[in-house]
């Protein structure tokens, strides 16, 4: 068994480039589009993945002769990321722009979130999924995450980066939530967006008022990325082991036609308690380790915690800042749908 366990490789942020060099990308091929996910940052926060961490890579794929493009999908909340307009100019404003890294950005979902693409999946939570569009037509994709701590997943990593990060806004919102929407009435402009985007036909309005029915509705989210006032309220009522589920199933979505062309950095710098959404952070956890690569998106999870623990010395480090979130959920969830093991070979350069 143990010859069979993926490698995952390790370096220091510097030596980021023999990272790319270690895992032997062949995948890449000239004027085929190529994808660099990047979690950018909420406006506000100083711990997301900054470019020159990241560049060192960026450059290697860019020597490939390849379509390349930096993506990301915009979020649920309302924030500085949940249309593409204002998504970009956060992406530019942290230094993600032509100047600095020489590679266009586009979000995946277009301008606010409905490019999407129904993926079939046939699994516990989801018989289809809901994909960015520039995701899923890119040949292939290269995940560069910033590891760091959640207060939903216990950590975010590599699955987190594609899964949650990949699905549209429709589908961030079936993730998070098993609950049907509710219309704030106070809110509501009768603008009929809602109307028109629900594919189940189960609003209607009535008396200038948007009304839910809720025998008809599927908790699609479509009416919650429709709405341009926030009368249609985000339901975050999700548990965290199904949240971590879930998104291990977008993670599938994305992967299933992927498997073979997909390679993952986890960057373990600034490894802040939580999330780059949010608009500030907290002092990282520990202090900087250095650079994980793979091709399994489970092993290098599972090694970024491990090596997390080792380096603050403590038994469980996300579980002691979470103790109600079981994070080793997406892990085994993962490890069951065959995306990859928890067990690895870790080399270092």
């Amino acid at each position: 068994m143990g010859n069979n366990k993926p490698e995952v490789f390790f370096a220091p942020v510097k030596d980021a480039a023999r990272l790319f060099d270690a895992l032997r990308i062949g995948f890449i091929k000239e004027s085929s589009f190529v994808a660099l996910k990047v979690h950018f940052g909420e406006i506000g926060n100083s711990a997301y993945l900054k470019p020159e961490n990241v560049k060192p890579i960026i450059e290697k794929v860019k020597n490939c002769k390849a379509n390349a493009f930096l993506m990301d999908a915009n979020t649920l909340y309302k924030g500085t990321r949940s249309d593409s307009v204002n998504h970009m100019l956060t992406a530019y404003k942290h230094g993600y722009n032509f100047e600095n890294v020489g590679l266009p950005v586009i979000i995946a979902d277009g301008l606010n979130g409905k490019e999407s693409v129904q993926v079939t999946v046939d699994l516990k939570h989801f018989k289809e999924v809901k994909i960015a569009a520039a995701a899923y037509h890119a040949d292939s994709i290269i995940v560069l995450t910033h590891f760091k701590g959640h207060d939903v997943t216990g950590f975010g990593g590599a699955i987190k980066n594609i899964g949650m990060g990949l699905g549209s806004r429709a589908g961030k919102q079936m993730m998070h939530s098993d609950v049907i929407p509710e219309v704030k009435k106070e809110k509501c402009t009768a603008c009929g967006c809602c109307v028109r985007w629900c594919p189940t036909s189960a609003i209607e309005l009535v008396k200038d008022k948007a009304v839910i029915d809720k025998s008809k509705c599927i908790g699609c989210g479509e009416c919650i990325a429709s709405c341009n006032f926030g009368a249609i309220a985000i339901s975050w009522a999700g548990t965290p082991d199904s949240v971590q589920e879930k998104m291990a199933e977008y993670f599938y979505g994305v992967w299933k036609d992927k498997k073979d062309k997909m390679a993952f950095f986890n960057f373990l710098v600034d490894i802040s308690p939580n999330c780059d959404c949010y608009s500030s952070n907290d002092k990282p956890v520990c202090p900087d380790i250095g650079v994980l690569a793979s091709y399994d998106p489970v092993a290098i999870d599972q090694a970024s915690v491990d090596m997390v623990n080792r380096c603050s010395k403590t038994k469980d480090k996300f579980r002691e800042i979470y103790p109600d979130i079981d994070w080793s959920v997406q892990l085994r969830y993962a490890e069951s749908l065959g995306i990859g093991a928890r067990a690895y070979k870790l080399t270092q350069l």
